[in-house]
């Protein structure tokens, strides 16, 4: 054989050789998208003590009961809820979340499936991920869970006279994360109000009230998370004026 024909034989075999790994790279690439992991489209909602679930799922639907499905944190190797051979591994479970967590396996043959954390604690909020993994293929995606507690309704309070008016306060006290304090008249108009003292769990709003301005108020907390509202109101009468007061 010549050089000539040599060279080409060589050129021949390294053409047909990158067609071949070109060929089981294909083949890789579509194994590794086989699935893919869907979340909610907006964060979950729980409150202290309670339970919390979260959800993903598969998409295409497959049964995923064969499947490994790991939740976890900020860590791999170390999961909030470990799911692999068809059992629960809770063996391997960070210690903070021991006792609290189940795997909801209802969904599984429809590739559903849900983590429910009970006691639910201030630490919880973040992100997981929810981690699949078959013979072929893995993905994952991620699920927020914001924190909130419900507080107590405003107490409004008269507190004293000021700036040829009556200083009155609005407090609230118990909210997470912390919440809106606003005041308003009674057509849901807001009125100006000066911040009072404020803590980790109470915050106040304080608002002077002369002979000239809204009588009728409302002062309402307003919590984002939860999407609540709780709303006091009070009306300050002629009396409570110096000039309308029968001491004067």
């Amino acid at each position: 054989m010549s050089w000539v024909s040599w060279l080409q034989f060589t050129a021949f075999i390294s053409n047909h050789q990158l067609h071949v790994y070109f060929f089981f790279f294909l083949l890789l690439s579509s194994a590794r998208a086989h699935f893919t992991v869907i979340g909610p489209d907006k964060a979950v909602t729980a409150s202290i003590g309670n339970e919390a679930v979260l959800y993903c799922h598969l998409s295409p639907k497959m049964n995923l009961e064969h499947m490994e499905v790991r939740w976890f944190r900020s860590k791999f190797s170390s999961p909030v809820h470990l799911y692999r051979d068809r059992t629960d591994h809770l063996e391997q479970q960070t210690p903070d979340y021991r006792g609290r967590t189940e795997l909801l396996k209802d969904g599984m043959a429809d590739g559903r499936v849900a983590l429910k954390i009970r006691g639910v604690r201030f630490s919880d909020a973040g992100q997981y991920s929810c981690f699949f993994r078959s013979n072929v293929s893995y993905e994952e995606a991620l699920v927020e869970l914001k924190i909130a507690v419900s507080g107590l309704a405003p107490l409004i309070s008269v507190e004293d006279y000021q700036d040829e008016g009556i200083r009155i306060a609005c407090q609230s006290t118990g909210w997470y994360p912390e919440p809106k304090l606003q005041w308003t008249d009674l057509s849901g108009n807001p009125q100006p109000s000066l911040a009072g003292k404020k803590s980790q769990s109470e915050i106040e709003a304080v608002l002077v009230v002369t002979e000239k301005s809204v009588r009728n108020l409302s002062c309402a907390v307003r919590n984002s998370v939860l999407k609540e509202e709780k709303v006091s109101s009070v009306y300050i009468s002629d009396v409570f004026f110096p000039r309308a007061s029968p001491w004067f």
